[in-house]
């Protein structure tokens, strides 16, 4: 069992920045999320949305480090 404050974010900055990525990242998807609640998400498009998130920071950081 995860506490509280492993999801919360310290830096406001870093929530606003992860937000956008989201909505981005969702938006390449096709899948239609909107500010607020998502509970009309199934939970293939929500693992997907969260999964390609990963995929791309992944991909990102690997081009850095080059």
């Amino acid at each position: 069992m995860t506490s509280n404050n492993a999801s919360r974010m310290e830096v406001p900055q870093a929530k606003e920045a992860m937000n956008r990525f989201k909505m981005e990242v969702a938006g390449e998807l096709g899948v239609n999320l909107k500010e607020g609640y998502n509970g009309d998400l199934t939970s293939r498009e929500a693992g997907s949305i969260g999964g390609e998130m990963v995929r791309q920071m992944i991909k990102r950081q690997e081009e850095s480090m080059k």
